[in-house]
């Protein structure tokens, strides 16, 4: 006699445990929002993988005054010490403990079946994170849609993880430079062993920053004026080049929502941003 389909169903299931990252901002309140996941196979311990919200507006809500662009920066420092293989979980809480005063905390782990680690993944930050209906309520729309379009393409490559984030132009350029490049890499250059970057001859370092051309274009006025410090820098520090790309709304979307004129500002952005030796890349 056979076994019942959902009997066989459930066997075929991965056992998995998940803990919730939290934001908790005031401790004697004790109200938290969640913002991340971190899931791991039972049996698997040591491949555990994190992923935090892409949309702060709870946590905003919650706490005006708080650092979006550290617990953002903290999600890469989790995976990269996860990636190391490690099962026990205190070395990451030393760093979330450290970092925000215990602001950023793990929950108890919790159990799960899951058809796959990234399929339960999506399942429980649509559950615990960003529920559906958020997420419509949401909807993302200018520099955080493409923000998410452009990740989305990167964790769909599997390199998200690997890229460095918010890279800040001030490392290149001068002190008091506000600008944050959102993402980048430097390709067959990096050691893990080593924790940094080759000085290779001929090295290029390839960044990637959106940018909304549908309202405002002083984003890609800086952006263009900030290109030739930024490379000269990283000439500088690096010994490398820079491949500078700029993500962009697809021309269609803008002839959707604009009449002439805004097509017009549209080809004047891109065209600014090229003239400064910036790809622009349509998401």
């Amino acid at each position: 006699m056979g076994h019942p389909e959902w009997e066989v169903g459930l066997a075929a299931r991965v056992p998995c445990e998940f803990f919730l990252v939290r934001y908790v901002p005031d401790a004697v309140k004790n109200e938290f929002v969640n913002i991340g996941v971190v899931l791991r196979e039972a049996a698997r311990p040591e491949g555990a993988v994190v992923r935090f919200t892409r949309d702060w507006s709870r946590v905003r809500c919650m706490d005006p005054d708080a650092d979006t662009g550290m617990l953002e920066s903290l999600e890469g420092e989790i995976a990269a010490r996860l990636r190391l293989g490690d099962a026990d979980f205190k070395p990451v809480m030393r760093v979330m403990e450290d970092t925000f005063s215990n602001a950023v905390q793990l929950s108890e782990p919790r159990a799960s079946l899951a058809e796959s680690v990234a399929a339960e993944m999506e399942q429980l930050m649509a559950m615990y994170v960003e529920s559906r209906r958020e997420r419509v309520a949401r909807k993302r729309t200018g520099r955080a849609a493409l923000q998410a379009e452009m990740r989305g393409a990167f964790e769909h490559a599997g390199v998200w993880e690997l890229m460095r984030k918010r890279i800040a132009a001030a490392e290149y350029t001068r002190v008091g430079d506000p600008l944050k490049i959102d993402c980048g890499y430097r390709p067959d250059f990096y050691s893990q062993a080593a924790g940094a970057y080759s000085q290779a001859a001929g090295a290029v370092v390839r960044m990637f920053h959106a940018v909304s051309l549908e309202g405002d274009l002083e984003a890609a006025k800086v952006l263009a004026f900030a290109a030739p410090a930024l490379r000269d820098g990283l000439q500088r520090v690096e010994g490398a080049s820079l491949d500078l790309a700029a993500v962009v709304e697809p021309v269609r979307q803008v002839e959707e929502s604009f009449a002439e004129e805004g097509l017009e500002r549209y080809r004047y952005g891109v065209e600014t941003m090229e003239s400064a030796g910036i790809r622009v890349i349509a998401a």
